[in-house]
């Protein structure tokens, strides 16, 4: 499959939880991410053209997990084959120096969490 987006997203491997911050729930698991967006299976349906502040925890080598938080904006969402589930988009327009620093190198690594 061609690549079309600006920055190719890394599948994490892993199961990795994805929280609304605002909320505290667990809004679903991530499916994949760029340093510019990312896709989440959502256990519930999302706010069209929305904003989130969203946390997950990333591993580095050592397996240690690092925080990060963003602030993204809901691009597109359509239902999953599992029902109740939801794929949905995200751009990325906030993140913290240190911790756009975490998820750029765990996207350079060449390992998946498999």
């Amino acid at each position: 499959m061609i690549e079309h987006r600006r920055s190719p997203r890394k599948p994490p491997g892993v199961i990795i939880q994805v929280t609304n911050t605002l909320t505290g729930d667990v809004i679903g698991r991530l499916g994949n991410i760029s340093a510019e967006g990312m896709m989440l299976v959502a256990n519930r349906q999302v706010v069209d053209d929305a904003l989130y502040q969203l946390q997950f925890n990333l591993p580095d080598e050592h397996g240690r997990l690092h925080p990060i938080e963003v602030g993204v904006h809901e691009q597109w969402s359509e239902a999953a084959n599992v029902p109740g589930q939801h794929w949905v988009g995200f751009r990325i327009i906030d993140i913290a120096p240190a911790d756009g620093a975490v998820l750029r190198d765990w996207l350079s690594g060449s390992e998946r969490l498999d």
